[in-house]
């Protein structure tokens, strides 16, 4: 399978978005199952006072044989492709390579990203169907207008650094960007074990329904207060008519 770009008319401006404090590079959707075709988004912060983010440069976890990247104004991109030990039998027939680094590179002079923005570098990809309960390390070195690096390899999501990653899932799953876990699981642990080290959620009411019980007694306290009223008036009536 070639490498290929993949031109998409979207504006590097959009691409120009305000970070938030503190983030980190991370990839969007964060799970996608096993043997999936998707498109991820690699979301790059600039958070370098008086700087630009000038290169980024990923390394690809193994499996990959085929990716094709977007077309991203103001960027270029070049595909670095390894050789395999072993042919990989495809429908297309049997590749002997796969894409080991991708490398951008800001041109200029669209898609400049400051600090305090970010830009997203789409991909699109074959999840590896032997990745299934694994998490995909993407290990990525970030380079800005005055020199500093910023090495995003840490396998620890702990770390100030962590390495941007996707928690991959059984076939035919969904694929999902979930809240709260930007990072997937840590490197080497599945994602069985992911939940497994997590508590069980107990049952809280909500205060929804607290508010609902609420007017329900409300509601039955007035009309009980109604029926009184309207026997009084009834005894009342009676009483004047006699």
């Amino acid at each position: 399978m070639k490498t290929k770009h993949i031109a998409l008319p979207l504006s590097a401006l959009a691409l120009l978005i305000p970070a938030s404090a503190q983030a980190h590079v991370s990839i969007h959707p964060n799970t996608v199952p096993a043997g999936a075709f998707a498109t991820l988004d690699v979301r790059v912060p600039g958070e370098e006072e008086g700087a630009y983010i000038k290169k980024v440069d990923m390394q690809l976890p193994q499996g990959f044989i085929g990716v094709d990247f977007e077309n991203v104004a103001g960027w270029s991109a070049k595909v670095v492709e390894s050789k395999l030990a072993k042919p990989i039998q495809t429908d297309d027939g049997p590749v002997d390579t796969e894409v080991s680094q991708i490398v951008w590179t800001w041109t200029g002079p669209l898609g400049k990203v400051d600090n305090g923005q970010f830009i997203n570098f789409p991909l699109s990809v074959a999840i590896p169907d032997d990745a299934a309960g694994k998490a995909l390390e993407f290990r990525t070195v970030q380079t800005y207008s005055d020199g500093a690096v910023v090495h995003w390899i840490d396998p620890s999501l702990e770390a100030d650094h962590p390495s941007p990653r996707i928690n991959v899932t059984a076939k035919g799953g969904a694929i999902e960007d979930i809240a709260g876990e930007e990072a997937g699981p840590a490197a080497g642990e599945t994602a069985s074990e992911q939940g497994a080290s997590q508590p069980a959620p107990s049952v809280v009411k909500s205060s929804g329904d607290s508010a609902s019980k609420g007017l329900g007694i409300v509601a039955l306290v007035l009309g009980a207060l109604g029926l009184i009223a309207g026997l009084a008036a009834l005894v009342s009536s009676r009483r004047k008519a006699a």
